[in-house]
């Protein structure tokens, strides 16, 4: 049995976003959703970078 909690994707993204929206501070939104705040800044950084290569990817295929 592993002592680590697997999070869904979906949670991640919307923990992400939640933490760019910037409505509430990262301990706040670690402890409202019992994540540890380390989580939440590597789950932020993740989707910051993840958008900025899908966002270069895009400009990659319309210069074509």
């Amino acid at each position: 049995m592993s002592k680590w909690k697997q999070h869904p994707r979906e949670f991640k993204a919307k923990l992400a976003l939640d933490t760019l929206q910037g409505e509430d501070t990262v301990s706040g939104l670690a402890s409202r959703f019992g994540v540890h705040t380390t989580m939440t800044d590597q789950w932020k950084r993740s989707l910051v970078t993840l958008s900025a290569a899908a966002g270069e990817r895009r400009k990659q295929m319309k210069s074509r």
